[in-house]
């Protein structure tokens, strides 16, 4: 996929003025996965309305499907209906959770909520991803948790219920051990009590919680960082699922480097998301955001700022959108706080430093932070280690950058956003998407090894 370099001088001038847009943004991945995983322990049946549906989500769905939960789609997938058993799964059960990080860190506690044997594991690059603060947990609490060695998939939990208690939890590697944990201690036989120490990315388990108690189930949280959570299950609760914060940030950083105008519905004030506050740091990088009861827009003012130190500890999916198109703004950008995103699907500050590095920008980093120089980058090849925050953040720096950016596997978005190309062509006519099958899939989707496409 190839984008044409944009017709001024540098990065700071806008482009003609042009006709605001309102960006197509699907649902929310963290949203889906939580609420099929509270669906599927349920009493009684949940529609999930506009779910996601990509890789990881649909890796969850059969995941819940393997362990006997009843899913059925509408449709075009206009929504879900999830019958849930009213506590944990029965076993044996054997589950693939592919990529998907969630499903390998919130059905562990759910298995070992129910009874018999369950297996679980994914790709060798989710087996290469931590699992031992969960396992760790699981095993003080009375389950029976076998491991690979290093506590890494495939994981088999010999489940028989359990009685909950007090644990405490590291937290400083990812939430999603505590989300998986507070999931399922409804279904537990007593209270657990759970000490966190480290939490990154805190506003996932308010969103978790939040879905608790849309299901019926509440956490109380002490102001030292210990969460209690009592037995009593969930019920069955239609939602409908809001546009993914993370996925719109690279819509949102498009407007900002391009001139242009992007406005995603779904999304305002009240929303269950902390990486809507991605918008906050484009405002302070010089673009006018406007969030309100119902959407939000972000609207470029033909410059984009630097000069400042920032950490987005709390919403560090989005870090990269920064990072990615920060050589275009006046200014050096420090991204801090960000440790824990060396252990995502990729290590992320490596890699957007690599890469930034092959278009020629200057960066310097250190254990948990990136700082990024002012750049024009040139043409390189983007290695995106098949991570889709990679491959989406550095198409918005193709937009505006005056080389020509090459992904070497475009067809990794699909993970959480299959539709993202085409997307950004709409918004972004000067954005080329890359080539599609006949089936309508991208033409390099399941090659082990993709040739390059231009972006």
């Amino acid at each position: 996929m190839s984008v044409r370099p944009p017709d001024r001088a540098g990065p700071s001038r806008p482009a003609p003025p042009l006709v605001p847009f309102t960006a197509r943004v699907p649902g929310s991945k963290s949203i889906t996965n939580r609420a099929l995983l509270l669906a599927a322990a349920a009493v009684g049946t949940t529609r999930l309305r506009a779910p996601l549906v990509s890789d990881d989500t649909l890796a969850f769905r059969t995941a819940l499907t393997d362990l006997g939960i009843r899913v059925d789609a509408a449709p075009h997938d206009a929504y879900w209906d999830v019958t849930g058993g009213g506590g944990g799964p029965t076993g044996p059960g054997r589950v693939w959770c592919a990529d998907a990080g969630t499903a390998a860190r919130f059905l562990p506690p759910f298995a070992a909520a129910g009874t018999g044997s369950f297996l679980f594991d994914g790709s060798a690059q989710l087996r290469a991803r931590p699992s031992r603060p969960l396992t760790d947990a699981l095993t003080r609490l009375g389950a029976t948790v076998r491991t690979a060695p290093g506590s890494s998939l495939p994981l088999v939990v010999d489940a028989a219920g359990l009685d909950g208690g007090r644990i405490a939890l590291d937290g400083s590697l990812s939430s999603q051990y505590l989300s998986g944990l507070l999931m399922a201690a409804p279904l537990f036989r007593t209270p657990l009590v759970i000490d966190v120490a480290g939490l990154v990315s805190r506003p996932y388990i308010g969103m978790t919680l939040a879905l608790m108690r849309h299901f019926g189930s509440e956490a109380a949280e002490g102001p030292d960082g210990r969460i209690e959570v009592r037995p009593g299950g969930y019920r069955a609760a239609d939602l409908m699922v809001e546009p993914d914060a993370s996925t719109a940030s690279y819509l949102f950083a498009a407007a900002a480097v391009t001139g242009r105008t992007v406005t995603v519905p779904g999304l305002g004030t009240g929303s269950l998301q902390g990486d809507l506050r991605f918008v906050e740091v484009l405002r302070r990088a010089g673009a006018r955001v406007e969030v309100t009861g119902d959407a939000t827009t972000v609207t470029s003012t033909g410059r984009l700022r630097g000069g400042f130190d920032i950490d987005m500890g709390d919403i560090s999916d989005t870090f990269m959108t920064l990072a990615a198109i920060a050589p275009l703004a006046d200014a050096p950008l420090t991204i801090r706080g960000i440790g824990h995103a060396r252990l995502k699907e990729s290590d992320r500050i490596a890699v957007v430093a690599r890469n930034l590095a092959a278009c020629g920008v200057v960066t310097e980093s250190g254990p948990d932070w990136l700082t990024v120089h002012p750049g024009r980058p040139d043409a390189a090849l983007i290695a995106c280690h098949r991570d889709h925050r990679i491959a989406m953040a550095f198409s918005v720096l193709g937009l505006g950058a005056p080389g020509v950016l090459t992904l070497d596997d475009p067809g990794c978005v699909g993970k959480t956003f299959p539709g993202f190309h085409a997307e950004l062509n709409r918004l972004c006519p000067e954005y080329e998407p890359p080539a599609y099958d006949a089936g309508g899939a991208l033409a390099t989707s399941g090659a082990a090894t993709p040739a390059p496409h231009r972006q």
